[in-house]
């Protein structure tokens, strides 16, 4: 039996994406996947400058723990990292890492990708945008 494993944490340092691929790395991973989400500078058609993260950590890394479980479950990944950021960040800085290792590529990119969907659907954390002379809270 291989030896699975997950880490998440949510965090108001800056993500470094090296350490987050490193943290998967396996022999018995043929596949790694890495998803990085950054600040845009635009969205709904205007303009952004910044983003502010919100949450309730506890809550947001026990959702992540959640949805990293469910996928250890569901997929055959080696190990599976995720590590969202909170406060406020600039146009370009990374807002979430998510890595998966796998003996397969498929199963690297399937879980990757249902990681980073189920987050976006359940996790707590708040969005707000910030552009020239404006800001709004963004939904769902």
């Amino acid at each position: 039996m291989r030896n699975v494993k997950s880490d998440v944490r949510v965090t108001s340092r800056s993500i470094s994406v090296d350490r987050v691929l490193r943290s998967v790395s396996d022999k018995s991973a043929g596949g790694t996947v890495v998803f990085v989400g950054t600040v845009r500078d635009n969205s709904a058609g205007a303009r952004v400058t910044t983003i502010e993260l919100e949450s309730a950590k506890g809550l947001a890394e026990a959702d992540l723990k959640r949805i990293a479980d469910k996928a250890l479950k569901r997929f055959d990944v080696s190990r599976l990292v995720i590590v969202h950021r909170l406060g406020r960040l600039k146009v370009g800085e990374v807002i979430v890492a998510i890595a998966v290792s796998a003996p397969h590529r498929q199963h690297a990119f399937v879980a990757c990708r249902f990681v980073i969907d189920e987050l976006k659907k359940t996790t707590p954390i708040w969005k707000k945008e910030y552009g020239p002379g404006t800001s709004r809270w963004v939904e769902g």
